[in-house]
């Protein structure tokens, strides 16, 4: 009999670009690319800040998590939950209002002794067991 190997670590994404995915080589990539055009065009010390913030909202987004869960996939479900719209469902309380109930005297009875019961015939258990066969 032929032994297979069974493949492990399926929920991880696989390395493409040295230690990062493709989707984290992406956001990386895209910062640097609008670094480079901002090198070119904007005073160099403002492109030191710029490119600081650039380059740190990409490197949260390609390397965040939040609860376990990649960071670019929260914001996503963040806005899809925000845009979608929403029912809000209820359940009208059918019966006299709360005063009513409280205004009413609680009647007194005689206390009574009730009989023991007493097992007759099968069991409850005993007749579902036999509906199922």
């Amino acid at each position: 009999m032929d032994q297979f190997t069974i493949p492990q670590f399926i929920e991880e994404k696989a390395k493409v670009i040295g230690p990062m995915t493709f989707q984290q080589f992406i956001y990386v990539g895209t910062a640097g690319a609008i670094c480079f055009v901002f090198y070119f065009t904007i005073p160099f010390f403002f492109f030191i800040m710029v490119a600081l913030v650039i380059f740190s909202f990409a490197i949260i987004l390609a390397f965040g998590k939040s609860g376990g869960r990649p960071l670019p996939l929260v914001i996503k479900n963040a806005f899809v939950f925000k845009l979608r719209p929403k029912i809000y469902l209820w359940k009208k309380k059918v019966g006299p209002p709360l005063k009513l109930i409280m205004a009413k005297k609680p009647e007194i009875t005689a206390i009574r002794e009730s009989p023991v019961p007493t097992a007759v015939g099968k069991s409850k258990l005993k007749d579902l067991s036999d509906q199922v066969r």
